[in-house]
């Protein structure tokens, strides 16, 4: 069988990479967690590495709190969610960080890191089990690899563009390679990172109710943090998606579970 060729002018290529339709075509792996597929062009031994690598570094830099009261807690709760999240032969790992930060992350290993800021205002289990559910859902969504990939692929396609720009005649200069690199964070990167977000919300919400916690404490919790956002960036602009958008999502997911 031959292959059709459809021949791009500049202004196809600018367009194109600006939207991000021009990425290098790689192999992608199913994720049944996700129900779709994904770009996958991180080893998953390189992501276990680099989150071991990325942990130590930040264990030795943060201080970490040791007070019984809020570890107990956290180990409460993540131990209960890990048993049911089919992600038990990762090497959890749970630590508070003493600073006021209203924050928390987790790396694809299995680390997972909670400040005392945000325990702090966290009145029900269910409310730690609401982000603890959201950055498991992260590691089953496999997010760090496919951000990873995506930003990988991005490069590619960026030397991609440049090399058929200057194919027809165009200086493709530092200017336009800002102004095109624009387009594909704000085309690709970032929808994706929104995505992201939102597909760890349900995931978390499904385990969270697994663990037999109430469906109504990611709600509850996702309102209240919505009045420490007021005055940021728009949608558009943002990795994560809207309070409206992601409140809306999880209520809609809540009700299509089944979840009372």
């Amino acid at each position: 069988m031959t292959m059709k060729k459809f021949p791009m002018n500049r202004r196809d290529i600018v367009l194109g990479l600006a939207a991000g339709s021009i990425l290098p075509v790689a192999g992608c792996a199913q994720n049944d967690a996700l129900g779709r597929s994904q770009l996958q062009l991180v080893s998953d031994n390189q992501i276990m590495y680099l989150s071991q690598q990325a942990w130590t570094q930040a264990i030795s830099r943060e201080r970490v709190l040791r007070d019984p009261g809020y570890n107990r807690r956290l180990q409460r709760v993540g131990s209960n969610m890990v048993a049911r999240s089919g992600m038990s032969h990762l090497d959890w790992e749970f630590v508070v960080i003493d600073s006021d930060q209203v924050n928390a992350w987790v790396l694809p290993n299995g680390k997972v890191a909670f400040y005392r800021g945000i325990l702090d205002i966290m009145e029900e289990d269910g409310h730690v089990a609401t982000v603890m559910g959201h950055e498991m859902g992260h590691v089953a969504g496999r997010h760090a690899g496919e951000r990873a990939s995506q930003q990988q692929a991005s490069q590619i396609g960026m030397q991609l563009a440049g090399a058929l720009l200057q194919s027809q005649g165009v200086n493709f200069d530092d200017n336009m390679a800002a102004a095109l690199g624009a387009g594909v964070t704000y085309g690709v990167i970032l929808p994706y990172s929104r995505q992201h977000e939102l597909e760890a919300d349900r995931l978390g919400v499904d385990y969270m109710v697994a663990s037999g916690y109430e469906p109504h404490h990611a709600l509850d919790f996702w309102v209240a943090m919505s009045s420490l956002h007021r005055g940021s960036s728009a949608e558009f602009m943002s990795t994560h998606p809207s309070d409206d958008t992601r409140i809306a999502a999880m209520r809609e997911h809540i009700a299509s579970r089944g979840y009372s």
